[in-house]
């Protein structure tokens, strides 16, 4: 598989199948990835695999937490800036329109709403899920390292016939996360991920996000 076809093959699988992939497919894609671009070599990045009853446990101890109260944590960071202007706001907010449409929950339905993105931390079925965190010393710099390594396990399960969904909302809950991962104190929780096989049957998985021509956000000059 060329990358050209990975790349365009890519989307962010909300509806897994329930099967595992084989573990030392997981083992290769994640050690394969670790040739990602770090600058000075740094190599920040931590990845904490999780499935069978260990995931379950973990999702068991995030739902206690939603159930009791959903912001009783700290998250880590703000996932986004917290007023957004334009384009950035009706690029977010069509992204999340056209999301419901395929599931049919008008703007309307907010517990339907909720409940899907509840889906965020069952990891929307997927039987392995990936944990990604760093050293709180270093900086944005090696934030964008790790984002690079996730790109590239992204690419390289397309190509083994897997699937994924990066997930910063799984920084919400960093005390939970962090006592299962039984992470030191130094150690930040950056992002989740669902790896497994799509469901092709869930409507869902039929999105494509929309994004911009190239001549509205790239510059050629000398060219």
């Amino acid at each position: 598989m060329r990358v050209s076809d990975a790349v365009e093959k890519r989307i962010s699988v909300r509806a897994f199948l329930p099967d595992p992939p084989p573990s030392d497919v997981v083992k290769s894609i994640i050690e394969k990835a670790a040739r990602a671009p770090s600058g000075g070599n740094l190599q920040p990045w931590r990845v904490h695999v999780l499935g069978g009853e260990s995931l379950q446990a973990l999702v068991a101890d995030v739902a206690a937490v939603i159930s009791e109260n959903p912001r009783s944590e700290k998250p880590e960071y703000a996932v986004y800036p917290e007023d957004l202007w334009e384009p950035l706001r009706t690029r977010r907010f069509q992204a999340g329109e056209d999301l419901y449409a395929t599931l049919e929950i008008p703007r309307d339905n907010k517990l339907g709403r909720l409940a899907q993105f509840s889906n965020n931390f069952r990891l929307f079925g997927a039987p392995i899920g990936l944990f990604f965190t760093l050293d709180r010393r270093v900086g944005p710099p090696q934030w964008s390292d790790v984002g690079m390594l996730m790109q590239t396990i992204m690419l390289l399960a397309v190509e083994a016939g897997l699937d994924t969904c990066a997930q910063e909302a799984w920084s919400q809950f960093p005390k939970t996360v962090g006592r299962r991962l039984e992470l030191p104190e130094n150690e930040m929780l950056f992002s989740g991920m669902a790896l497994g096989y799509r469901d092709p049957a869930h409507p869902i998985n039929g999105l494509r996000t929309r994004r911009d021509p190239l001549d509205q956000f790239a510059t050629f000059r000398g060219l």
